[in-house]
């Protein structure tokens, strides 16, 4: 999984980059099905504004979006969301076949 961290008129810290990182693992169990995770930091007065692109490695992808006051919590917020998007993709996925009608008995 590429991860790339990216600030827009905003530039990114060592600690803020090792904050990520440490949040990294959260989304560990869909390391093979997420070829990119690029996430894009700005910050306009006194909010932030965190965006995450997913690219998924059959082509789909997925966008979040948060705003915050505070840049850790908004990671964390950010991180929230996005542990259960990737786990719906992944679910869907997983259960493409789940109500395919049940094969015919021979004659």
């Amino acid at each position: 999984m590429n991860t790339e961290l990216k600030g827009v008129h905003l530039e990114i810290s060592q600690r803020t980059r090792d904050y990520v990182e440490k949040k990294l693992p959260r989304i560990s169990f869909a390391e093979d099905l997420v070829t990119d995770l690029l996430l894009a930091f700005s910050r306009e007065k006194s909010l932030y504004n965190l965006d995450a692109t997913v690219n998924f490695r059959w082509g789909s992808s997925t966008h979040i979006h948060v705003e915050n006051f505070k840049l850790t919590e908004g990671i964390d917020a950010l991180f929230d969301k996005l542990e259960p998007k990737i786990e719906k993709e992944k679910n869907k996925l997983k259960d493409h076949h789940k109500n395919a009608p049940a094969a015919l008995p021979e004659e």
